[in-house]
């Protein structure tokens, strides 16, 4: 019987940049439960601003940054854009589409490739 792969490893293409100076690239999230994407929706922050969601979600599900075994909101407020948009586009991948695997364009010839973005992270 195979295990469900419920985390993966990613490495960001900055990383986040705490009050000492230190920089945090590798990182793991989890997949997300029903409960993940329904609680973000009572924080006051997202009526207010329903922009603020994904900062809350993606605080719920990533587990470790970096030498940060715990990741709030405001870390993920002080990514980078860069940084945020990769990490939107990784949970999309995994919770969507179910694995960590994608389609990539080789740049030198223009060959579609398999990747598997989860071995990205290290």
């Amino acid at each position: 019987m195979a295990l469900l792969q419920t985390e993966f490893d990613f490495v960001l293409p900055r990383g986040y940049v705490d009050s000492q100076g230190n920089v945090h690239r590798e990182g793991s999230m989890r997949l997300a439960t029903a409960m993940d994407e329904i609680a973000p929706l009572r924080d006051p922050r997202v009526r207010q601003n329903q922009a603020y969601l994904v900062i809350i979600l993606l605080s719920r599900v990533i587990t470790r940054l970096g030498s940060l075994q715990v990741v709030t909101p405001h870390e993920i407020e002080s990514l980078f854009t860069g940084d945020l948009a990769y990490l939107q586009r990784l949970y999309r991948q995994l919770n969507e589409r179910g694995t960590s695997i994608v389609t990539a364009q080789c740049p030198g010839c223009g060959t579609d490739v398999e990747v598997d973005i989860a071995s990205l992270g290290g």
